[in-house]
C-alpha cells in the first residue's frame, strides 16, 4: 500500500502583523526592518497558494511542515499560522516541526508549545513535546525541533542531548515494530553549515543518533533550496532531504518556490521511497513537475 508525503517548508506567512511597540524588543526590531525592507517582497502568498492548491490536488496521506512559518515570533502570528495550518488539513494528517524564525525570541515559545499542540502530538507525551512519534499505517514520523532563539543576526539551530537520546529511543522502538522511519527538522544536519551560524550546532550528535539507530528518510528546510545529501546509518545511507521554501518569489533555478512527494512502499523490513519535486517552473508562475530525486 502506498503512503504519500508532502513537504513543506519555509513558508514565511505574511503580511506581517503589525506588532505592538513592547513586542519589537531585541532582535525582533532587526527581523521586522528585514520583512518591512525585502523580506515581504520575497515571500509571495500567491505562491504558497499555488503550492498548497497543486499539493492538494495530489491528495497526499500526510504533509510535513518543517518549521519557518512565521517571521519574528509574534503572538498574532501564531495565531495565523494555525489558521493556515488549519486549511492543510485535520492535524492528525498534518505534522509541524519549529523552526529558528518560530522560537525567534525566548517571549515566542510558550505561544510557540501551546498553539501548535494539536500538530505535534504523538502517540506519546512526557515532560517535553519534542521529540514526538506519529504513525501511520506502516510509517513513523518523527518530529525533532531545532528551532531555538538565537542572538542577532544568527540563525543557527540545536537539538540537545536530551531530545537527541529520546529520537535514538523512538528511531529503535520504530524499527522493531517494523516501520518505515522519516525523520523530520527544521536546520539541515550537515557539518559544513554548522560553524557559519546557520547550521545544526549539534549535528555530530545527531550523525551520531542515526548511526547508531538508522533511518529510512530524513527532511528538512531552512536553506530555501533543494537540497539532497546522505548520512551514515547501521544498514547504509540514509538520504537527507531539504525543500525550498513554498513561498519563495526567486526565480533561480536552485531558489524557486516547491515541495516535495514522497511515494513510500512496504515496511520496514522491505520498502521503497520513491521522491518527487514539484513547484514554479523555469520563466513561468506555473505549478508544475520538477523531475524526480535520487534517493
Amino acid at each position: 500500500m502506498k503512503f504519500l508525503l508532502a513537504h513543506l517548508s519555509d513558508t514565511h506567512l505574511g503580511p506581517l502583523p503589525r506588532p505592538r511597540r513592547r513586542e519589537l524588543l531585541g532582535k525582533r526590531v532587526t527581523g521586522y526592518l528585514n520583512w518591512t525592507r525585502s523580506r515581504s517582497r520575497v515571500h509571495d502568498m500567491g505562491v504558497l497558494a499555488q503550492i498548497v492548491a497543486d499539493m492538494k490536488a495530489h491528495h497526499p496521506s500526510h504533509v510535513a511542515v518543517t518549521g519557518d512559518i512565521t517571521n519574528i515570533g509574534l503572538p498574532a502570528e501564531f495565531q495565523l499560522a494555525r489558521e493556515w495550518l488549519e486549511t492543510l488539513g485535520p492535524p492528525e494528517d498534518v505534522s509541524f516541526v519549529p523552526g529558528n524564525h518560530d522560537a525567534y525570541v525566548r517571549g515566542s515559545l510558550p505561544d510557540l508549545a501551546r498553539i501548535f499542540t494539536p500538530w505535534t502530538t504523538g502517540e506519546t507525551r512526557g515532560g517535553e513535546p519534542f521529540p514526538y512519534l506519529r504513525v501511520r499505517g506502516d510509517v513513523a514520523l518523527i518530529g525533532l525541533s531545532s528551532g531555538v532563539p538565537t542572538p542577532l543576526f544568527i540563525a543557527s539551530g540545536y537539538l540537545g542531548r536530551s531530545q537527541l537520546h529520546a529520537a535514538g529511543k523512538l528511531l529503535v522502538e520504530a524499527a522493531r515494530r517494523g516501520l518505515v522511519r522519516v525523520v523530520m527538522l527544521h536546520h539541515p544536519p550537515e557539518t559544513s553549515a554548522a560553524h557559519l551560524g546557520r547550521g545544526l550546532v549539534d549535528v555530530r550528535g545527531f550523525a551520531s543518533v542515526i548511526h547508531r539507530a538508522g533511518a529510512e528518510l530524513i527532511v528538512h528546510g531552512h536553506s530555501h533550496k533543494l537540497c539532497l545529501t546522505r548520512m551514515e546509518g547501521p544498514r547504509g545511507l540514509v538520504p537527507v532531504v531539504g525543500v525550498p521554501s513554498a513561498s519563495v518569489l526567486r526565480g533561480e533555478p536552485h531558489h524557486r518556490a516547491g515541495y516535495h512527494l514522497f511515494e513510500i512502499f512496504g515496511d520496514g523490513s522491505e520498502y521503497k521511497i520513491a521522491a518527487r519535486a514539484r513547484g514554479l517552473l523555469p520563466g513561468t508562475a506555473v505549478v508544475g513537475d520538477l523531475g524526480p530525486l535520487a534517493l
